[in-house]
């Protein structure tokens, strides 16, 4: 065989493997993105035992997220969307996870600082994931809605996958319950890291 039909062969076959890997790895990026984490058992009313008030005059609109988990930043930018868009009608928290006894830069975290940034949203700490865990909520972005007599009108994230913002379901179904009363849906996927612990879940590509 001839060197140039042997070099030919030979840029051939390795193109044919760059192109298999390339493939491949496209095929379990998009897997990892459009993975759900994972869900609890969230409760159909407000939880009695939450030291969180239930706003009376509008409906209460939570977040459970994890101050350390990039991709949850998309979930920001949506839950920053929905609360331009309903213009003040519900009383809005984000909680962060936050383990007993941590220092000052899970307080301190760029998340928790964008979050404190979208007006009115009040941003709590969520010691041990104790108020996270009466929701259910097991993944960072989890997000509920609840009208002013504690019923859960909403469970589910507000991306369309892992780390990516956007129109969705979710914000969509959150604004329209909150502006118009009414939504197609009640629920949808949550994409994002272990809320608790992130070992569990493969942390968020950055």
């Amino acid at each position: 065989m001839k060197p140039r039909t042997k070099t030919i062969l030979l840029t051939g076959v390795l193109g044919v493997i760059w192109a298999g890997a390339v493939g491949a790895g496209l095929r379990i990026l998009m897997t990892y993105e459009t993975a759900p984490g994972r869900v609890g058992a969230v409760p159909t009313s407000w939880p009695a035992d939450s030291s969180i008030p239930l706003a009376r005059d509008r409906p209460t609109l939570v977040m459970a997220a994890h101050p350390q988990c990039p991709c949850t930043s998309a979930s920001m930018d949506e839950l920053a969307q929905v609360i331009a868009r309903i213009q003040n009608k519900a009383r809005a928290y984000v909680l962060f996870y936050t383990p007993s006894g941590s220092g000052l830069d899970w307080k301190n975290a760029d998340l928790r600082r964008t979050a404190e940034k979208i007006p009115g949203v009040t941003v709590l700490s969520d010691v041990d994931g104790v108020e996270a865990q009466r929701l259910g909520a097991k993944t960072s972005g989890h997000t509920f809605l609840f009208d002013r007599n504690g019923r859960l009108l909403f469970s589910g994230g507000i991306t369309a996958s892992r780390g990516h913002s956007g129109d969705n379901a979710g914000e969509s179904s959150i604004v329209s319950l909150i502006n118009n009363g009414t939504s197609g849906r009640a629920n949808s996927f949550v994409f994002g890291c272990s809320l608790t612990d992130r070992n569990r879940q493969a942390p968020c590509l950055k």
